[in-house]
């Protein structure tokens, strides 16, 4: 890891109507536009899509790096966020993340271990310590059954 602080740069161009393009260095653009609520256009990542994407992105880049330093072995880990966004106090903020996760484990893998992981995980995201909203966690563990 690189020391701190680490500095990320995005871009973001727009006309008066059609998409916003998003872009950082050596990634791919990204064509935004308003939410279906905010009445956006079907088919394209919103701010509000992107900012709850980003939290479980990094639920899960988290559980990997725990995982990995705690020799933990896992097979998938499926993801959802739910941003709710509401106005309060004369604003439009988002004041509540909840966070299912659904971990699939090898048959015969410590259970409680790897809910202590995804608790931690969701604990030390740094894109959810970083907003205000209160955070929930909802998890299932799932053991694979061996196909032989």
């Amino acid at each position: 890891m690189h020391p701190y602080p680490h500095i990320y740069r995005v871009s973001a161009a727009g006309s008066a109507a059609g998409p916003v393009m998003v872009s950082s260095s050596q990634l791919p653009d990204i064509a935004t536009a308003p939410p279906p609520q905010f009445d956006g256009p079907v088919g394209f990542w919103s701010p509000e899509n992107l900012l709850c994407a980003a939290v479980a992105d990094c639920f899960i880049l988290t559980f990997r790096s725990l995982a990995r330093a705690a020799r933990f072995d896992w097979l998938q880990l499926d993801c959802r966020v739910d941003g709710t966004l509401e106005r309060t106090e004369g604003i439009a903020r988002f004041t509540r993340f909840a966070t299912a996760a659904v971990l699939t484990v090898a048959a015969g893998s410590d259970h409680d271990k790897a809910r202590g992981l995804l608790e931690r995980a969701e604990h030390d995201c740094l894109i959810a310590n970083s907003l205000h909203g209160t955070r929930t966690l909802e998890t299932e563990i799932v053991s694979a059954t061996d196909s032989r």
